[in-house]
């Protein structure tokens, strides 16, 4: 999972992991793709672990933050 990928070379405990997980896996469900390494999966990973560094640690929070601009039904 691409949220796993580059969670591993940020600092994040366990816990926050899970929570960034959780963020990833309801952003892609909300734009209806799948757990696949491309360009979206990654630019959306990143974008909740840029949140995240910044001390957003709700996953709704994280999804949302991480889907502006995005086009979600």
């Amino acid at each position: 999972m691409t949220i796993y990928r580059l969670s591993e070379r940020q600092a994040f405990d366990p816990e926050t992991v899970e929570i960034l997980a959780a963020a990833y896996e309801a952003a892609l469900k909300l734009l209806r793709i799948s757990n696949t390494d491309n360009a979206i999966n990654e630019t959306i990973a990143q974008r909740i672990i840029d949140i995240a560094q910044k001390g957003v640690r709700d996953p709704a929070k994280l999804c949302a933050a991480a889907l502006k601009g995005f086009d979600v039904p």
